[in-house]
């Protein structure tokens, strides 16, 4: 069945309707990236002063207006921007915009200074977009913190010149880099109220595997398929953190510990589709600790971990999608056993049969060996045996059960309402 036509003739478009019912405001995330302290690989030196860093980002949503939040969420010291620029961008790849930056203000002026652990968001700018569009954001860094805020796999291209350049139409003198700094996120004020769903999970959300300067991320391939088959608007933004557990803080904060500034602090959010637990029971079997007490302990905190993650979600209207874990035998990263196979199953079996959600995303069903049901299939395999090739992410987007967007909305909003005390 073609899920995608039947949601462009109804589902969907009846979820639009009601979009806004969970949001206090008319601003919805766009574009957006999950943030985490820098490492040794990724820190920029702080003495780069009057530096300025062009970063692209791609929109899901378009709208008649923009801004751009930025933050010092894990920052050491103030981060001061002098200015800051918006621009369509000529091409992913490259530092050079198509047509004139627009300079973008902050309570009415050129720069701000960001206290350590704060954001700030742009004012209101009347740049019209449309999704999938790629936009260009500039910022002129007078004062940089030693530790910084960073999405390390941006999987994209970014730059980092000398001097005060935002307003270039090309940058001279650029250095290349490969991670997003400082900017969260990207929010349009849409035609009409559009839902909005964060991806948040591990590296396989965040799209280890995929090409450079290529949008080949599982969620990438979903705003594509949408736009692709003329459905209604969705907002999808990617919150994933390459090396990310449910459980234990590591390649940035626990899953559990940054769901709500991640997901449910997003403007505009309606739904949730989180993918976890490979890299929980993985470090589990890699620490050698996987003992049969281990394992069952591991397992039933995960599920506890689902329960948290649920609780959170319905007390703020956002409908919950789970996604199922995709196999990774002869992995290389963590050298499952047969006995962490079957925690991975039974892991599986408990997220179908749960009635936590409001729907799951089968992605090991879509993408397993039907022959070797631990390993994936070799055309979805990017070659390490865990993380995917662009064909398994496109495969992962066409297994989002986006039918079940439109019929968790009406749970989601009953209990918003209920909770707000509007209805008895």
């Amino acid at each position: 069945m073609n899920i995608w036509n039947g949601l462009a003739r109804c589902g969907l478009s009846a979820l639009v309707l009601h979009a806004s019912a969970a949001a206090a405001h008319d601003w919805t995330s766009s574009w957006g990236a999950a943030l985490m302290p820098t490492s040794a690989k990724t820190t920029l030196a702080p003495d780069r002063a009057q530096a300025t860093l062009r970063q692209l980002m791609r929109l899901s949503l378009g709208g008649s207006a923009l801004r751009v939040r930025i933050s010092n969420r894990w920052g050491s010291e103030p981060l001061v921007i002098g200015a800051a620029s918006v621009a369509r961008a000529a091409r992913a790849g490259a530092s050079g915009l198509d047509g004139d930056a627009l300079p973008l203000r902050f309570k009415g002026q050129a720069g701000a200074t960001l206290a350590p652990g704060a954001d700030i968001v742009s004012d209101a700018l009347p740049l019209a977009s449309t999704g999938g569009e790629l936009l260009a954001v500039s910022l002129q860094l007078d004062t940089l913190p030693a530790q910084q805020s960073v999405h390390i796999a941006a999987h994209a291209t970014q730059f980092l010149a000398p001097g005060s350049q935002a307003m270039l139409p090309t940058l001279e003198g650029a250095q290349a880099l490969e991670s997003w700094y400082q900017v969260e996120g990207i929010e349009v004020l849409p035609a009409q109220p559009a839902p909005l769903l964060v991806a948040i999970g591990d590296s396989i959300t965040d799209g280890t595997g995929s090409g450079l300067d290529r949008d080949e991320r599982w969620p990438d391939f979903l705003q594509r398929r949408l736009r692709e088959t003329g459905a209604a608007p969705l907002a999808v933004v990617d919150a994933g953190i390459g090396g990310n557990r449910m459980l234990a803080d590591g390649n940035g904060p626990r899953l559990l510990s940054r769901f709500e500034h991640d997901v449910l602090e997003r403007p505009g959010v309606t739904h949730a589709l989180v993918l976890i637990g490979v890299n929980d029971l993985g470090v589990l079997h890699r620490g050698k600790h996987d003992t049969p007490e281990a394992r069952a302990g591991m397992l039933a905190a995960l599920e506890d971990g689902w329960r948290a993650l649920a609780a959170q979600a319905r007390a703020r209207g956002v409908c919950l999608l789970a996604g199922t874990i995709t196999p990774y035998g002869a992995s290389r990263i963590y050298d499952p056993t047969p006995e962490n196979e079957a925690d991975r199953q039974q892991l599986n079996t408990w997220l179908r049969t749960s009635d936590l959600f409001d729907g799951v995303a089968d992605f090991d069903a879509a993408v397993r060996d039907p022959a070797a049901p631990d390993h994936l299939q070799a055309a979805y395999d990017s070659g390490d045996h865990l993380h995917l090739s662009p064909a398994g992410y496109r495969a992962m987007a066409g297994a989002v059960p986006l039918e079940r967007l439109a019929t968790c909305r009406w749970r989601a909003q009953a209990t918003a309402a209920k909770a707000s005390g509007t209805v008895p």
